[in-house]
């Protein structure tokens, strides 16, 4: 897939991936070896027909290929654009083993686009049911339980906190990354299936824990919202920002704009992110496009990076600095941040999750300048709500606990997303919700 150049792209916050024309998806398309076990299918956490959608774009019956999709999933246009496939789908495939797999997710991307320009059908719902439910958030994981739900016939009404809908697709996710017309579109559908989204409504504030008890069934799909921090010296100094504050006054509410919007963000010459995921990367190139050197620090070698690789392409096609094997020690300045003391890392024997374990080398210490750091060190859920409702238990590092079908320990609340894995992708926290909202369903049906 092309994308724009990165001399262009670093001054908007337009769309880096062109995306692919209608001729190379049938190309691409003919390349499926039609596999009798298809093992694509088995890689994706929400369990699309990859191989009936690529054999209806190979027809070019595009109408159909997208169909086929959204039986399985009403967000094809985010997962194309945000999904991990090269370890999933594109990982399972049997292609990739000696040369290039499907790109299947450049082709989910096109399809969705391509009936957004030629007219949206939304799916039939089932006979329209009694059962009343209430999900709690509108992000990947609230959306597709909601999705799923409407379309089995239920009356289904998501509580979200923000003023506007899609969660992180919406507050974490930058333009460049996920235009937020195609997250608006999504949204549009699946409330066209009847699902009624009620923003500025904070359930535990503006909405009673005991409104939210009076549905028949609940989705808690609040997300990860709780950034985590260091514990490092100087955290408190002006310029020191949780990458989910950073992200979402940029995203959500446009400070990358201010003073056209209310919302400021302080703007640094040279900018400090901390950590090696996508949400450092997003950090990173959002702090690049707001005019500032960006150096991005991060503990272990890059290879080790958590981080999608194309992310950690593009940051360094639009001149982000990578220091690796390098963690900071303290934040230093009065008042405002001046600099990070950072130290260099030893890469000692391997830890639990399979990288090196870093340890710090003593007298490597030395000086960044910075006038803004970025923690994007991880997050966990909010535990506000939780804590509101009598009987459910949190696990250790405080997400929900819940069983394999997504049930909490409080009959009739269940739970689906980051909220009860811990922050993790927009595809995985999708499948988890299509396993709770089966729950609800087969609750219901006696099942």
């Amino acid at each position: 897939m092309a994308d724009r150049s990165a001399e262009v792209r670093i001054n908007d916050f337009s769309e880096v991936d062109c995306g692919i024309s209608a001729e190379e998806a049938v190309i691409e398309a003919e390349r499926c070896l039609r596999c009798k076990k298809p093992a694509c299918v088995e890689g994706c956490p929400v369990g699309i027909d990859i191989p009936g959608f690529l054999k209806y774009i190979e027809e070019e019956d595009f109408r159909s290929a997208i169909g086929i999709i959204k039986n399985s999933n009403m967000l094809p246009a985010i997962c194309g654009r945000v999904c991990p496939q090269e370890v999933q789908c594109e990982g399972e495939c049997i292609l990739g083993v000696k040369g290039k797999p499907i790109a299947i997710g450049a082709l989910e991307r096109f399809l969705a686009d391509w009936e957004r320009e030629h007219g949206v059908t939304v799916p039939e719902s089932k006979e329209k049911r009694k059962e009343r439910i209430a999900i709690v958030g509108s992000g990947p994981a609230g959306l597709t339980a909601a999705a799923e739900l409407a379309r089995n016939g239920f009356s289904v009404t998501i509580f979200e906190a923000l003023h506007a809908a899609g969660g992180v697709l919406i507050y974490g996710i930058p333009e460049f990354r996920l235009p937020k017309k195609v997250v608006a579109a999504e949204i549009d559908e699946v409330k066209r299936l009847g699902v009624l989204i009620r923003t500025n409504h904070l359930v535990g504030r503006s909405v009673p824990v005991e409104e939210l008890l009076s549905y028949d069934a609940i989705i808690i799909a609040t997300g990860a919202g709780l950034p985590a921090f260091m514990g490092i010296p100087g955290e408190n100094l002006i310029g020191v920002y949780s990458a989910n504050e950073f992200l979402t006054r940029v995203n959500l509410m446009h400070a990358n704009a201010f003073p056209q919007y209310d919302t400021p963000v302080k703007r640094g010459g040279n900018v400090v992110v901390i950590g090696g995921g996508n949400v450092a990367m997003d950090s990173a190139r959002v702090a690049r496009r707001m005019g500032a050197d960006v150096t991005l620090v991060y503990r272990r070698r890059q290879e080790d990076m958590p981080a999608r690789l194309v992310e950690v392409h593009h940051a360094e096609e639009e001149g982000i600095r990578f220091l690796t094997c390098t963690n900071p020690t303290r934040i230093l300045g009065e008042g405002t941040v001046t600099g990070v003391e950072v130290v260099s890392m030893d890469m000692c024997e391997l830890d639990d999750s399979g990288r090196p374990s870093a340890k710090p080398i003593p007298g490597s210490e030395q000086i960044i300048p910075a006038d803004v750091v970025i923690e994007a060190i991880g997050q966990s859920p909010n535990p506000l709500l939780i804590r509101m409702i009598e009987g459910l238990v949190r696990e250790k590092k405080g997400n929900l606990k819940v069983d394999e079908k997504g049930r909490t320990t409080v009959p009739k609340i269940f739970a689906a997303g980051d909220v009860a894995t811990g922050a993790a992708t927009v595809i995985l926290a999708m499948g988890a919700a299509k396993v709770a909202a089966e729950s609800v369903r087969k609750m219901f049906d006696g099942e």
